[in-house]
């Protein structure tokens, strides 16, 4: 077969061109050879990135190709492969894809010791290099979530802290309080092997709100999603008292019984909860059974302020009743509601009528002028007094004057 000679790694290589043929080395040189590279526009290659444990694929690409020889050397300048050939023994370099236009090459398993400068060289007048740099990603562990106490009194602050360790490159700590984030203070620390210890602190005054609400921590880095650590802050409020009164519903009547409700919720739960009447003694015969408080038969005496207070670990809260005993028939009765509006508007209405009414009235008359003669006016002329006149009138004297009266 007809053979070529090519150096590399100081070794005399023979490749033969018959299908199958294997090159085989002739002899070492006692001396390397070097020879200056340039970095040319037909070699091409990219940069990888990959996690710790995967696979990494190196891929040097030649446009229009002379038949010039194509090989790839790891950092070291060690040949990986030379054409489809690798001298290099290390098996987890395999042979993805070779032609005249591409030398591809897998490397599996990746570990840091992987990573650096990948060299793709050319052998052309004058030989062209191309580099493509692995950067292997370490993924942080799991992070650990830790709280200066585990339970802390509202109005009060607390600190939790969040590691992520042994990761490259470092990785950052979001927080969120529910839907809320937060900001923590984050400092980074380079282990002897190159790897990077995050930790990020949080502190925050809590509220009685605050209590169950979830707060975590969200690790940011390229070689992972979605890791993050939580837990649920616990937080000791005092009580929130309420006073319910449950009977009578309405008004509080003389001879009547009055019942009391006392309402008190908080963390830990109240453990004491007593009745009291401000600036007086509550009535004697008044019954008090924990939270309840039942007086009967009321009368006027028992006007006042009654108070209920509830205590617990943190602190202590009350309520206030007012009381007042209104007659035995107060509420009895009672006229019912007037609507004014509905009064004003018929009074609008009928006055409104009464208007027209005289309008057309003043019309009608204005318009019908009369002649009225009275008995006295028939008989006046002649008639000493008014009995006289009536008579003359009655007896028929025509020639009498007419007088006339209109009406308007």
């Amino acid at each position: 077969c007809k053979c070529a000679m090519y150096v590399s790694l100081g070794y005399c290589w023979e490749s033969c061109s018959s299908p199958g043929a294997n090159p085989r080395r002739l002899k070492a040189f006692s001396i390397l050879l070097f020879m200056p590279f340039v970095e040319g526009q037909n070699l091409g290659t990219d940069n990888v990135s990959v996690i710790e444990g995967e696979m990494a694929t190196i891929s040097c690409r030649v446009k229009n190709n002379d038949d010039s020889v194509i090989q790839l050397l790891n950092p070291n300048r060690q040949t990986i492969y030379f054409r489809d050939v690798r001298p290099l023994k290390d098996s987890r370099f395999q042979l993805v894809n070779f032609s005249d236009n591409e030398l591809r090459v897998s490397l599996s398993n990746v570990s840091l010791s992987d990573e650096g400068r990948y060299v793709c060289q050319l052998y052309t007048d004058p030989p062209q290099e191309a580099y493509a740099d692995i950067t292997v990603l370490v993924p942080p562990g799991s992070p650990i979530m830790d709280s200066q106490e585990d339970v802390v009194s509202e109005g009060n602050e607390t600190e939790l802290t969040c590691t992520a360790m042994g990761s490259k490159p470092a990785a950052s700590i979001r927080w969120m309080k529910g839907e809320q984030e937060l900001t923590g203070k984050m400092t980074v620390d380079e282990t002897y092997d190159g790897m990077f210890t995050v930790t990020s602190r949080l502190r925050l005054t809590v509220s009685k709100e605050d209590d169950g609400a979830p707060v975590s921590c969200i690790i940011d880095h390229p070689a992972v999603k979605d890791l993050r650590a939580q837990r649920y802050l616990e937080v000791l409020y005092q009580p929130e008292v309420k006073i319910v009164q449950a009977f009578p519903e309405g008004l509080t009547r003389e001879g009547e019984n009055l019942e009391l409700t006392c309402i008190a919720k908080g963390k830990p739960q109240p453990h004491q909860i007593s009745w009291l009447r401000v600036d007086d003694d509550v009535p004697s015969h008044t019954v008090i059974t924990g939270s309840d408080l039942f007086i009967e038969n009321l009368n006027k005496s028992y006007n006042g302020t009654y108070r209920c207070v509830a205590s617990n670990a943190v602190g202590e809260a009350y309520d206030d009743y007012i009381l007042f005993v209104y007659d035995s028939r107060a509420g009895e009765g009672a006229p019912q509601k007037i609507d004014h509006a509905v009064i004003g508007g018929v009074v609008a209405v009928v006055m409104f009528a009464i208007l027209c009414a005289l309008i057309v009235l003043g019309r009608y008359f204005a318009r019908h002028k009369g002649t009225y003669f009275t008995h006295e006016a028939k008989g006046a002329d002649d008639a000493a007094d008014a009995d006289t006149a009536i008579i003359n009138a009655e007896g028929g004297h025509n020639n009498t004057e007419e007088k006339k009266e209109y009406y308007i």
